[in-house]
């Protein structure tokens, strides 16, 4: 009886095992995670918080680019451009056509990170035998930097017009885990991350439609012969 009753509960089991289904999602990734991509935007954006732009309102300037060489130079050079046109400045596309030469260079934009724990290390013992390694507590950390150098000179005397200078900015996103249970994720990324998607937009504008759909253009109707048409009125004139 005892058996009968074991046997069936393995059958049963099995069963469900077999009639058990299992799907999968493909996913994929970038090649650089939005992480890092994020740090060193914010790296950026620190940097040029540090630049006065006020002095440049109702000047032509010309951005020159050629001394920066780094990674995302594209929004480096699409920021500093932003900032240039807030201030109430022109952008002009030809340094001829410039009153000032803003000269933009980087001495470094990039990531590191670090990684440390509270444990015991991997120990090898004599006989090929390993002791495994054990963490009770580890961090893991990655940080952005973005070192932004500037000088503005006149186009055409070339004389400096104040002294320039370098700004600095540091971004870091920090993830702790205590025997393995984590990440515990804390850092000035998380912060800015978190403000920024929490942020209400000062006008809400209306929400894109999930399905697409258009109407026919209006057409204004063509005015009689002799009238002239002013807004919403129109006048006859008359010989």
């Amino acid at each position: 009886m005892y058996f009968s009753v074991l046997h069936r509960c393995v059958f049963s089991a099995l069963g469900l095992l077999l009639l058990t289904g299992c799907t999968s999602t493909a996913t994929t990734n970038t090649a650089r995670t939005a992480r890092e991509q994020l740090l060193l935007s914010s790296a950026v954006d620190q940097s040029l918080r540090k630049v006065d732009f006020a002095p440049l309102q109702g000047q032509k300037v010309f951005v020159e680019e050629k001394y920066l060489e780094c990674v995302d130079k594209p929004y480096i050079i699409g920021s500093v451009r932003h900032r240039v046109l807030r201030s109430g400045a022109g952008l002009v596309s030809d340094a001829k056509d410039a009153d000032v030469v803003l000269e933009v260079r980087s001495g470094g934009v990039g990531t590191d990170s670090s990684e440390s724990f509270v444990g015991i290390p991997e120990i090898t013992l004599p006989g090929m035998l390993t002791l495994p390694e054990v963490r009770v507590a580890e961090r893991k950390s990655q940080y952005g930097y973005a070192r932004l150098g500037m000088v503005l000179y006149d186009q055409k005397t070339g004389q400096v017009l104040g002294d320039g200078g370098i700004a600095l900015a540091e971004t870091d996103n920090r993830n702790s885990y205590v025997m393995g249970i984590g990440p515990f994720q804390n850092g000035s990324l998380l912060d800015e991350v978190d403000m920024g998607v929490n942020t209400v937009p000062r006008n809400r504008q209306p929400r894109i439609p999930m399905t697409v759909a258009f109407a026919s253009p209006k057409v204004s109707p063509v005015p009689p012969e002799g009238d002239v048409q002013f807004a919403s009125e129109s006048r006859e004139f008359k010989e």
